[in-house]
């Protein structure tokens, strides 16, 4: 074998090629180099956050060294090489002393930017305003808590739609009309009358059948409650305290059993009342002037404003107050005196169905200045007092309970031993008994819990934990404790009324200026979704000659407090249940935000039948609300035979939200209207009389003969059935 010299070895394939393209390298990396730099482009820079390692455990590792960078004493921008929404973060490596010199002659690297503000949050609003200790509106207190999740458990009842499938395309609503019910139903209140739950009761002793028992699912209403024959528009205010259209409330016996009391009684085709009572059956004014003058410090329309009449007959006592600027909340229970709450709302006064049972009053804690109970046929001493303390939550710290039976002032053995009872509970609440006189016992409750907490050890009842809710009251239990008053004072009953109603943002105020309600003869109003009672504070800027009950959805934060400590009244509710008064209450209804939350929960149909059965013939409603459920509404509205009008909100046209204007007619029964149909027929085969169903002038007949009075005279009937 020849060896190889040094021309053999260069002559080599291998080595040719390795020469060869080291040259063409070269030659491309000078070129471009001069290329670059002489065009004035700049040089790229590359980054790196972590060094390359070897994976294998014999790599060799080679030795730190230290170069030059091509890009010395150059400067480059380089923020906007890094991204906006994040910060990089890179550890320096350890610098030599050959490195020292170097760094000290660059010039510092630019500051990164500094990171972008967080998103705002939404505010948290905790506490709005309440009456403090001095009686002023004050800017720190606790809105009510509820839980929503509990709220979507309930089920959704959704109505039926037409569509095309795709969720993105609006759907049509198509609702059948809705039949008149029997005429057995035209009282009906569904959970006070649910006859088969009420039969299922294991006990009635302690008055468990006037409480709610509300129909199961799709049980519920599903017709239209007709009114009572020869029902005629309410008389308005204030002549209508004194009487009402016999026809309205065709129910005599109170007037035979309570007449004697100058209660009640029927002259013709009205109801008069007197203003009389059992325990004040010379009038309900002197009774109040008698009150005053035993406690001058009770001062109606100053220290009292919010009060309740428990068992109230026909609630004269609150219909006489109304006058003396207190507004009185009058309850009584669906019992044996026959719609008697029926006829305090005729007459255009406050009134609820409710009774003291089992279960704790729809009513928050610390609302009422005054409380009372006029032969209100209760046992406030049974069960160790736990109606009795009852009353002590709802009155406020300061307040008056004002007690009129035979106990106080009759001396029989059974009696006398009622008034021991009842002395010595009301001693152990910590009650003072002010005034004792003639047929009245008047006692004030505590102002702060001096008194619980000074009590002998094992008195009874005790104070409730402090993790009792006072407010918590959608069937909720009586609790044989007391209730703890606020340490700070907040809600005694011991200041004026002077600054307590106060309007709260401007809508409302233009709501009703808007609306011109001066011109409906409007008494009876419920707001149903009222927030902090701005609507019904807005009908008092008015001056308008109605009152207000604001209910509170179950479904939304608690702030009934804030509705009874502006001087309001209110009761709370869930509006996927029927309401606990009478049909024909309220002369308006007005519901701004109510369908856009409960659609969630309920059917809209089940509430829109709820507000036919308790608006009154002749009633307007308001219904503020989003676009996504008007068209539905108006489906409804119309299946019922309201007439309904849609328009914008002040914020005009563009808006999300429209106002649904809605009023309802005397309607006739199903029966009469088919009449109306066959005599229309008759009359336009036999005299060729014109006729105007739809309200239009238009004639039906090629005879013109007939007079145009007659013409008028049929359309006005036809209108009227």
């Amino acid at each position: 074998m020849t060896p190889f010299n040094n021309v053999d070895l260069l002559r080599t394939p291998v080595i040719v090629k390795l020469l060869a393209f080291a040259s063409i390298s070269f030659v491309f990396f000078y070129l471009g180099k001069h290329w670059s730099e002489s065009d004035g482009y700049g040089q790229l820079i590359f980054f790196s956050s972590s060094s390359s390692s070897s994976s294998s455990s014999t790599a060799r590792r080679r030795p730190h060294s230290v170069a030059l960078s091509p890009n010395f004493n150059k400067s480059f921008d380089v923020s906007s090489l890094i991204p906006q929404n994040r910060t990089l973060a890179l550890t320096p490596p350890p610098t030599s002393q050959s490195q020292e010199g170097t760094a000290a002659a660059s010039p510092p690297p630019p500051p990164p930017p500094p990171p972008p503000p967080p998103p705002p949050g939404a505010p948290e609003i905790t506490r709005f305003g309440i009456v403090d200790e001095n009686g002023t509106m004050t800017d720190d207190f606790e809105v009510g808590e509820f839980d929503p999740e509990s709220v979507d458990e309930w089920p959704n009842n959704a109505t039926e739609i037409e569509g095309t499938g795709s969720e993105e395309i609006a759907t049509r609503v198509k609702v059948q009309r809705y039949e008149l019910c029997p005429e057995s139903m035209r009282e009906y209140i569904p959970c006070l009358d649910n006859v088969e739950a009420i039969k299922r009761l294991n006990s009635t002793e302690r008055g468990e059948r006037f409480e709610r028992h509300c129909p199961g699912k799709d049980k519920g209403l599903s017709c239209l409650v007709p009114p009572p024959k020869g029902y005629r528009p309410p008389i308005p205010w204030p002549k209508s305290r004194d009487e009402v259209w016999y026809y309205n409330v065709p129910h005599t016996r109170l007037a035979e059993d309570k007449g004697g009391q100058n209660w009640i009684y029927k002259e013709k085709n009205k109801f008069k009342f007197p203003g009389g009572g059992t325990q004040f059956i010379h009038g309900a004014d002197q009774y109040l002037d008698q009150i005053s003058q035993m406690v001058p410090d009770i001062a109606f329309g100053q220290h009292t404003r919010v009060a309740l009449d428990v068992g109230c007959g026909v609630a004269s006592f609150g219909a006489y107050l109304l006058s003396r600027n207190v507004i009185t909340l009058s309850i009584a229970p669906k019992d044996v005196h026959e719609n008697q709450i029926q006829f305090a709302l005729e007459r255009g006064v406050p009134a609820m169905v409710a009774a003291f049972a089992t279960r704790r009053l729809l009513y928050p804690s610390q609302a009422f200045d005054m409380i009372h109970c006029s032969r209100c046929r209760i046992n406030w001493t049974r069960d160790d007092g736990i109606l009795l303390l009852e009353v002590n939550r709802m009155l406020r710290a300061g307040g008056y309970f004002v007690w009129a039976a035979q106990p106080v002032y009759k001396h029989e053995v059974i009696l006398e031993e009622q008034w021991e009872e009842m002395l010595n509970l009301t001693t152990r609440l910590c009650w003072q008994v002010v005034k004792k006189e003639g047929q009245i016992s008047i006692w004030r409750k505590p102002l702060n819990n001096s008194c619980y907490l000074s009590r002998d050890p094992g008195t009874t009842p005790p104070l409730c934990g402090p993790e009792d809710d006072p407010d918590n009251v959608w069937y909720v239990d009586l609790k044989t404790c007391i209730t703890r008053l606020p340490e700070n004072g907040y809600g005694a009953s011991k200041r004026t009324i002077q600054g307590r109603i106060k309007i709260l943002g401007r809508y409302n105020s233009k709501l009703c200026s808007s609306f011109t309600l001066e011109k409906y003869k409007m008494r009876n109003v419920l707001d149903m979704r009222a927030g902090f009672g701005g609507f019904a504070a807005a009908l008092i800027a008015q001056r308008l000659d109605c009152w207000v009950l604001n209910v509170v959805p179950v479904s939304g934060p608690n702030t009934l407090p804030v509705i009874y400590d502006r001087g309001l009244i209110g009761v709370m509710h869930d509006w996927c249940e029927p309401f606990d008064t009478y049909p024909r209450t309220y002369d308006l209804l007005h519901a701004a935000g109510l369908f856009s939350v409960e659609k969630k929960r309920c059917n809209m149909s089940t509430i829109m039948l709820e507000m036919d059965r308790i608006l009154r013939p002749g009633g307007r409603v308001y219904i503020r609300d989003s676009l996504s459920v008007m068209d539905e509404l108006q489906e409804i509205t119309k299946a019922m035979g309201w007439q309904v009008s849609l328009r914008d909100t002040a914020e005009g046209p563009h808006a999300s939200y429209r106002i649904l204007t809605c009023d309802k007619h005397l309607c006739a029964l199903e029966s009469s209207w088919k009449n109306v149909k066959s005599e229309i027929s008759l009359l336009t085969r036999q005299r060729r009389m014109p006729i105007d169903i739809d309200g239009q002038d238009a004639y039906r007949s090629t005879n013109r003969t007939a007079s145009k009075e007659n013409y008028l005279v049929f359309r006005i009937s036809i209108h009227m059935l």
